[in-house]
């Protein structure tokens, strides 16, 4: 379905990555005389989603004039120029009161260090490329991952769009300094990696699904197949299908996290007799002790928790 917006409104990141500021003006400067625009700028995190849930609150069906619909579609679209953390606060913020028919669209600039969705979408990181298929591409369905974290009274729900890391993923993003992060970007992952592979001594974790409990040491559940850029822990992921992917690592000690990794980046690492790699709609995981969780390259919190897979969640335009 192609999709022709009469409203665009862009969220936008200005220390997504190098020279943001620069190419946010760009997109604006290429924008504004071709839609209506209303341009929101995050100054801190969290910015995104805030925006996004005012941008959600305009879409009750009784609010809306009859000329922000075409065909049944709301004519308004929705821009995020920024990384992969910016689009997850973005859709966070769209499904805070749940799932609408009248969502509007959203369309990547893909300004930060990695930009994980786009290269997955294919959409390219030129501006001018990615604005025109933002405003002329089709919007498609995406089916999204619901995490819950039970470990408090409160459940704490969030949405991600490729992957949630338990185990040495998850304590690596945990060990990343915000600081470090702005200057080095991919850098500081890594060097929180090293940090944390030197002292490498993982829990049990205990995946229970619909065909029974699986037991692993480090865990990644993909609703992409691409992770930290070009490499592929999931490779069987569709974001369009209604599945989550597992694949649950049962190597113990630091030689074997270092032969996974290198079986990750030869691509043969589902070939490992201690690798379980299976698809499902839920699941279930827990530890007798601290297990870090991280979603689409952010933090979120510790074990138990509890994944499902919500089906045409959101619509992306690609």
């Amino acid at each position: 379905m192609n999709y022709q917006p009469l409203n665009v409104r862009l969220i936008a990141n200005p220390i997504a990555g190098r020279g943001a500021p620069g190419s946010i003006k760009r997109a604006v400067d290429l924008l504004k005389d071709k839609v209506s625009l209303s341009t929101f700028i995050t100054q801190k995190k969290g910015d995104a989603e805030s925006f996004a849930r005012q941008i959600s609150s305009e879409f009750a069906i009784k609010s809306l004039p009859p000329t922000f619909f075409k065909g049944g579609q709301v004519g308004i679209l929705i821009i995020v120029a920024g990384g992969d953390g910016t689009i997850n606060e973005v859709i966070n913020g769209l499904l805070a009161s749940g799932i609408s028919d009248v969502m509007p669209p959203v369309a990547l600039l893909p300004f930060g260090t990695t930009n994980v969705l786009a290269k997955e979408l294919g959409i390219p990181e030129d501006i001018e490329q990615s604005l025109q298929l933002a405003l002329a591409g089709s919007s498609k369905k995406i089916s999204l991952g619901r995490i819950v974290i039970t470990r408090d009274s409160s459940p704490v729900t969030r949405y991600f769009c490729l992957m949630a890391g338990i185990g040495f993923d998850g304590a690596a993003v945990h060990g990343v300094k915000d600081g470090i992060k702005k200057i080095s970007g991919k850098g500081a992952y890594i060097l929180s990696g090293i940090s944390h592979l030197a002292k490498y001594s993982p829990p049990l974790i205990k995946v229970k699904t619909s065909t029974g409990l699986l037991t692993g040491y480090t865990a990644v559940v993909g609703k992409a197949r691409c992770y930290g850029g070009y490499f592929s822990v999931t490779p069987k992921a569709s974001i369009t299908e209604p599945k989550i992917d597992l694949c649950l690592f049962g190597g113990k000690t630091r030689r074997d996290l270092i032969r996974f990794v290198n079986g990750v980046v030869s691509k043969n690492h589902l070939n490992f007799s201690d690798v379980f790699y299976g698809k499902f709609t839920e699941m279930e995981i827990v530890s007798d002790r601290e297990v870090h969780v991280q979603t689409d390259g952010d933090y979120f919190g510790t074990l138990p928790l509890k994944i499902d897979v919500v089906q045409d969640a959101l619509s992306v335009v690609w």
